[in-house]
């Protein structure tokens, strides 16, 4: 995982639940290919059509609320996205994200930060986030465990690494 994430900003408003992240409608596939083609898909269609590999989320509060699907989270993992920077996240979501490897933060006042389309970088080792004027907000840094994971690309890969290695002792 990069420390240093840099890209678009696709700005979201508040509450952006589940639905609007990855439609119910297609939770019948299950091959990440699949899934990743609906990302956005209840907020804007053609998402998918723009996002790019390291692209940023910025959101308001609420982020991911409503169902606890993980599905939502792997899309957005699958079609590149590299952060979501929100005020705050469901709880659910934000525990899957995680688990998943993508990094989610908190970042109060985010959204009335930024423009929908300005490049921004996230320095997660400094806890900064920043534009090309420089420095506009700071995150919290987080813990260890949550870094692991996340440069495991997910606690199910940290996980058969620990194993791994118990194994080979």
């Amino acid at each position: 995982m990069e420390k240093r994430i840099s890209g678009k900003v696709f700005l979201f408003g508040k509450n952006v639940d589940t639905d609007q992240i990855y439609p119910g409608r297609f939770v019948e596939y299950t091959d990440v290919e699949d899934i990743k083609k609906y990302a956005m898909h209840g907020a804007d269609e053609k998402f998918i059509e723009k996002v790019n590999n390291g692209d940023i989320i910025i959101a308001g509060t609420n982020f991911g609320c409503g169902s606890s699907r993980e599905h939502a989270a792997i899309t957005l993992k699958a079609a590149g996205v590299g952060v979501v920077l929100a005020e705050s996240f469901a709880r659910i979501f934000y525990r899957n994200a995680i688990n998943l490897g993508l990094p989610a933060i908190i970042c109060p006042g985010i959204s009335s930060l930024v423009k929908d389309n300005e490049n921004l970088t996230v320095d997660l080792e400094k806890g900064i986030v920043s534009n090309e004027n420089g420095k506009i907000a700071s995150i919290e840094p987080f813990s260890e465990y949550v870094l692991n994971i996340l440069e495991h690309g997910g606690i199910k890969e940290l996980i058969k690494k620990q194993l791994k290695k118990e194994n080979n002792e």
